[in-house]
């Protein structure tokens, strides 16, 4: 068994690039299972892309050829079974897939490989999802004796499938994804990188203002009824129209040109 990092910053690489795209990659051989040390650094690099203004979206991906297998099942031989352990961990790995839903900037998941249990709680915590075809979605916990999962992929699939893949551990590829909504898009394995800096730099190219509002909306009205979702949305609009960023899109509309954001 390969050791585990002793650090987080051992278990993940952010490189960034001149568009102010940050590229996360998972990189905790051999299949990128999430150990308490890659749980930590992910939650560090992402509250801390939040408070970077050098940041404007980020790409979240894996090295080799796996997104993320999940919970680390060897690591348990090495738990103490101190009490208070297994409700540590767990809030290790929440906090973990929250850091990246709650990031201030947007997050593409573009997905190398399969993304199963905890690899798809963290991709079904980005904004965007992108697959390569061998990419794909599954809870195999049924099969390890665990649960855990459901309440993320109800985020991504319906009723029926959610519960076929929870009792099952059905993997959903690549393409049936991309046939489903549930990613933008499926490409060859090596088109993957290119199809999400693609995708990322588009989203770069906005406002920085205006993306943050709106990914902020777009989390807090998830749970919210129609008549108070809208209704925080348009109090985001307000927010956002007294900011200069505003003045400039309309101004750049108008005079048919390319914006120019200063924030």
């Amino acid at each position: 068994m390969n050791d585990e990092p002793t650090t987080a910053a051992d278990a993940l690489r952010c490189d960034v690039d001149e568009y102010g795209v940050a590229w996360v990659t998972m990189d905790q051989p051999p299949v990128n299972a999430l150990s308490a040390a890659l749980s930590d650094a992910i939650t560090q690099c992402f509250d801390a892309l939040t408070d970077r203004s050098d940041i404007r979206v980020a790409v979240l991906t894996g090295a080799g050829r796996v997104f993320c297998a999940g919970a680390d099942i060897k690591a348990r031989q090495y738990r103490t079974g101190e009490a208070g352990e297994p409700w540590r961990l767990n809030r290790n790995a929440r906090e973990c897939f929250h850091s990246i839903m709650e990031c201030g900037k947007p997050v593409v998941a573009a997905l190398n490989g399969p993304a199963l249990g905890a690899g798809l709680a963290i991709a079904a915590s980005c904004d965007v999802l992108i697959t390569a075809e061998r990419g794909s979605l599954g809870l195999p916990e049924i099969d390890v004796g665990l649960l855990g999962g459901g309440r993320h992929a109800m985020r991504l699939f319906g009723h029926s499938r959610t519960r076929r893949m929870m009792f099952t551990g059905l993997r959903v590829d690549g393409p049936e994804l991309y046939r489903l909504g549930v990613a933008e898009a499926c490409v060859a394995q090596d088109a993957l990188h290119d199809t999400a800096r693609t995708l990322a730099r588009e989203i770069a190219a906005k406002s920085p203002e205006a993306i943050r509002l709106a990914k902020h909306a777009l989390n807090t009205i998830e749970e919210m009824s129609v008549r108070d979702g809208y209704r925080f949305e348009q109090n985001m609009t307000v927010a956002l129209s007294s900011h200069p960023d505003s003045k400039e899109a309309m101004a750049a509309f108008l005079e048919k040109r390319p914006p120019n954001y200063k924030s």
